[in-house]
């Protein structure tokens, strides 16, 4: 099966089915931590993105989507390792509309995550001391957004939402034409 605009955050926030729960778990290995609903499936319905929890055992949780599928997980791992992150990374420095539009997607992903809190969740936070760290970190908890971290997490938020590096990776590397069997 291939990655479908109709799987784009299909998922609502509610119960989760054993069954999805499951697929998770072989996703991951292990039970996740913190899954608060499936964000994005195939449109065969294997989970491609988790919605997480803000907070786990008190801690915050350092994204708000989490690519859970191993096929594009080995995917974009193996894009990683050819030095793309650094190429990417450039590319904002060279192109001022290109860094325009990732710090609009920073800023975007900020308010998403701070949306995805209960009253519960906001009043935890306050309590802790971690509203100015949720008001400020970006895509996978980072400071710098003039940098990169992680290509996993900037798909998932591009299947979830707008993020001109998952754009770009599905431009480049047809990663929205992948084969997904989990």
């Amino acid at each position: 099966m291939t990655l479908s605009v109709s799987s784009r955050c299909a998922g609502e926030e509610g119960i989760i089915l054993a069954s999805t729960i499951a697929i998770v778990e072989q996703q991951l290995g292990r039970t996740p931590r913190g899954l608060k609903a499936v964000a994005a499936s195939s449109a065969d319905g294997v989970p491609l993105v988790l919605k997480m929890h803000p907070l786990v055992d008190n801690k915050p949780f350092p994204t708000l989507y989490w690519l859970s599928s191993k096929d594009l997980h080995k995917a974009i791992s193996q894009i990683e390792m050819i030095g793309t992150v650094k190429q990417l990374e450039q590319r904002l420095q060279d192109e001022p509309d290109w860094m325009a539009a990732y710090q609009e997607n920073q800023r975007e992903y900020v308010a998403e995550r701070l949306a995805n809190c209960s009253s519960e969740d906001a009043a935890q936070l306050t309590h802790l001391g971690y509203v100015g760290l949720m008001a400020t970190y970006g895509i996978g908890g980072l400071r710098d957004w003039q940098q990169i971290r992680c290509l996993h997490m900037h798909y998932a938020h591009h299947l979830c939402g707008n993020n001109v590096i998952g754009q770009w990776l599905d431009e480049h590397y047809g990663l929205n034409e992948l084969t997904i069997n989990i």
